[in-house]
């Protein structure tokens, strides 16, 4: 596994040593996932933080109805995982899988925590990776809110120019808070 793009992203917020970028490289578990494969389910506790180094992953709940209600998709160089569950050990509510074939590194809670007790530095990292992940979720709040379902669909496409190649419809529409058939009139009515 190359780590070249995981430091690059870390280090445009703090400067490592070798060390410790040797430190944090040994502490991450690579995993490979297949198509549908899960990363994390609903049910069992989180164990660790998910960085996607190539891929597609999509972060959802299942409703009482039994529909994928889309919360976040992943794709390189994102984050994910259910920060309420690693950080209470509770079983989480979400489930993550893989929407294409894709690699992602594991790192496992017990080792953060090693990871920010001997290299303090990686608290600030953390602390702008969550700070940005706010800020994008309440972002999304704002549209769910304010945004017509074009609009919220245009700033999508925008925000995520290459993820309709991995991702059906249905997901989608359910991120943007809308039903499969009212995005497909969307598209339609755009291709005219």
């Amino acid at each position: 596994m190359d780590y070249a793009s995981i430091l690059a992203n870390i280090t445009r917020h703090i400067s490592l040593t070798k060390e410790e970028e040797d430190f944090f490289v040994s502490i991450l578990n690579p995993r490979k996932l297949k198509q549908g494969e899960f990363a994390e389910k609903a049910g069992e506790v989180t164990t660790g933080f998910i960085q996607v180094a190539s891929g597609c992953l999509m972060t959802y709940f299942t409703d009482k109805e039994g529909n994928d209600q889309v919360i976040q998709f992943s794709t390189a160089g994102w984050w994910t995982g259910d920060l309420h569950s690693l950080t209470k050990q509770e079983p989480s509510i979400y489930s993550t899988r893989a929407l294409a074939d894709s690699e992602i590194l594991l790192l496992p809670k017990i080792r953060l925590e090693e990871l920010l007790e001997r290299y303090p530095k990686f608290e600030r990292f953390f602390r702008i990776m969550f700070q940005n992940s706010l800020v994008t979720h309440q972002a999304r709040l704002i549209e769910a809110f304010s945004l017509p379902a074009e609009e919220r669909y245009n700033k999508f496409q925008k925000r995520y120019p290459q993820l309709e190649q991995y991702v059906p419809l249905k997901y989608i529409a359910s991120y943007l808070g809308i039903t499969p058939e009212f995005l497909s009139k969307i598209r339609r009515k755009r291709s005219n």
